[in-house]
């Protein structure tokens, strides 16, 4: 599945949503999914800055492509990173870097968010996007 139709459809499964409430509740249901990261991988070097809970992402390039691994100690950010990783993973770092993030405005993502909060969503996707800066570069 291209990245385009992963993004699309997360806008539409948000669509079957009526109210914010299921919206955060589908949001902290995916955090619950996410594996989480070892110990070991929560550094300092994969702390995102800006969220106001700490959470953790971690790449790894294989065969050509990069895969995530996200971890985080706020139930929401866990579930808003488990989002993104879901979208992200086993893509080309090309991919990654030709993609937006407009799905996140057509589900209304931000708008639901506090400042803070909306400010750790920026900061995960400018993360997700140096990463793939950085591995495109070390091809």
């Amino acid at each position: 599945m291209t990245l385009k139709e992963k993004q699309q459809e997360i806008v539409e499964e948000f669509a079957f949503l009526e109210d914010w409430e299921q919206k955060y509740e589908y949001i902290i249901d995916l955090g619950k999914e996410l594996k989480g990261l070892p110990e070991d991988k929560k550094t300092e070097t994969n702390l995102i800055k800006g969220c106001q809970s700490k959470v953790w992402i971690d790449a790894e390039f294989k065969d050509g492509k990069l895969y995530f691994n996200a971890d985080s100690d706020g139930i929401l950010p866990k579930g808003i990173i488990s989002l993104l990783v879901s979208i992200y993973n086993g893509h080309t770092t090309q991919e990654i870097l030709d993609s937006d993030f407009e799905f996140i405005s057509q589900i209304g993502l931000q708008e639901f968010l506090s400042p803070s909060r909306a400010n750790g969503l920026m900061a995960m996707t400018k993360q997700i996007k140096f990463y793939a800066v950085a591995y495109q570069l070390k091809k």
